[in-house]
């Protein structure tokens, strides 16, 4: 795996060996050596991880970091700080400013590289929502999400394991903030993953009854557990099996002996980027959704039916079962936008695309064409019946007028249907629709308020 790495330091000599040391491991290396160049290369650069040393004049690392979490364009980086400092309470404060990691010197080269690779492939899972959620933006579909900004977010959190007296320990540290579920039993904490909506798992690599690291790995593989982050506990000499855990995926460890305020700070940072990976993943839902459907009345859009209308026409022809296709327009409706108001326009066809929707079944896909046209594509549908549920839906729309929200407060109005049914094998989208508007053409030349089908 390469990334880019940001090296922050503002002694020469260390910046110069973490270089020679990452670039041995073919990772791109920038280097900085003071708070405010470290802040101009990520700028410039957007690396993929910042190596950040706390103790530097000036800016401190303490406060590089929290601008870096602050700005909306770098909050997602990775930021291990690496620094001479060992108490409990500095770790503590760095995870408070932000950070991923913190790394005490001497730091040993395969806990550094085997800590920035875990947090890359993590960070480029965000990366890949964070595009997708770019491109929603630049369409116009949606706001972007919010960053790392919530400050004490809580959770549902899964803990596994075996020593009671610690699990009793866990509990007191983390509730009432959190809600908390132990469990000792390897089956049970797959079955509650399962079923369970978490937003943190917390698993012992020491425990006594089976293999922590395989639990782990099972969990990584359930749909429900790939996106909750894993919060591993590990013995202090246990380097190897931390090593591993971080190549499977763990998102996140704490050596023994555990401190109850470093335990807090680094549950809070993962509930905070799982916070802001869910916003990121609703966002891309919701784009989706938003690219398939048409705002103004809920229906789906053109685009939509365009790519679905050959997956029925193919299922059609392999059934030999009928699929009847139907075009529908508003009646003069510039009469109703130039007379009443384009706002007036919409309230009626909101309106008609609900009575549309009462009128179809459930089988039925209603779309909004564009403007003042609709479709409803009707499988397993012949002529006869398509003709049947047009013409109710034509005199339902003739002999009850739309209410709308200012005088005359209800308004009549008409519609033109044209029809067109499937011809079976060899038969295009492209065709059935022109074959449909033909038909809604006849319905538009006659005198319009009228069901035409194609074969009349």
């Amino acid at each position: 795996m390469t990334a880019r790495v940001l090296v922050v330091d503002d002694v020469h000599s260390n910046v110069k060996l973490l270089e020679a040391k990452l670039a041995a491991e073919y990772f791109e290396v920038v280097t900085a050596y003071n708070g405010a160049d470290a802040l101009a290369r990520i700028a410039e650069n957007q690396p993929d991880i910042v190596l950040l040393d706390v103790m530097m004049p000036g800016m401190d690392g303490f406060e590089v970091c929290q601008r870096i979490k602050k700005n909306p364009a770098s909050a997602h980086i990775p930021v291990v700080m690496v620094t001479a400092l060992d108490q409990a309470s500095d770790r503590v404060a760095g995870l408070d400013a932000g950070a991923d990691d913190f790394l005490t010197k001497p730091v040993d080269d395969a806990a550094l590289f085997a800590r920035v690779r875990s947090l890359v492939r993590l960070k480029m899972m965000t990366d890949e929502l964070r595009m997708r959620e770019a491109t929603g933006q630049s369409m116009g579909l949606l706001d972007p999400a919010e960053t790392f900004a919530e400050p004490s977010p809580t959770g549902r959190i899964l803990l596994v394991e075996d020593r009671p007296g610690l699990a009793a320990w866990f509990s007191s540290a983390l509730t009432p903030d959190n809600e908390l579920l132990a469990t000792n039993a390897f089956e049970e904490a797959l079955v509650r993953v399962r079923s369970g909506d978490f937003d943190l798992i917390i698993v012992s690599l020491g425990l006594r009854g089976f293999d922590g690291l395989r639990l782990c790995s099972l969990l990584r593989s359930l749909p429900e557990g790939r996106n909750v982050p894993i919060l591993v506990l590990a013995s202090e000499g246990d380097r190897r099996k931390l090593n591993q855990a971080l190549e499977m995926g763990v998102n996140d460890y704490l050596s023994r002996p555990i401190d109850s305020n470093e335990l807090v700070a680094r549950v809070r940072t993962q509930l905070r980027k799982k916070r802001y990976a869910d916003r990121l993943r609703e966002n891309l839902h919701l784009s989706a959704e938003m690219a398939l459907t048409d705002q103004l009345t809920g229906l789906h859009n053109r685009r939509y039916m365009t790519g679905h209308l050959d997956t029925l026409l193919s299922n059609a022809a392999r059934s030999g079962r009928g699929l009847a296709f139907l075009i529908i327009d508003v009646d003069h409706f510039k009469r109703v936008n130039d007379s009443h108001g384009h706002d007036i326009g919409d309230e009626i066809l909101q309106a008609f695309a609900d009575r549309i929707a009462a009128n179809i079944r459930g089988i039925d896909l209603a779309c909004r064409f564009g403007g003042e046209e609709f479709v409803v594509v009707m499988p397993d549908t012949d002529v006869s019946l398509a003709w049947t549920v047009a013409e109710r839906l034509r005199q339902s729309v003739e002999t009850t007028p739309f209410r709308i929200s200012r005088a005359p407060g209800m308004l009549s109005v008409t519609i033109s249907i044209g029809i067109a049914e499937s011809e079976g094998t060899g038969d295009s989208a492209e065709a059935l629709l022109h074959r449909a508007d033909q038909a809604l053409y006849r319905a538009k030349r006659d005198g319009r308020n009228r069901v035409v089908a194609d074969a009349a």
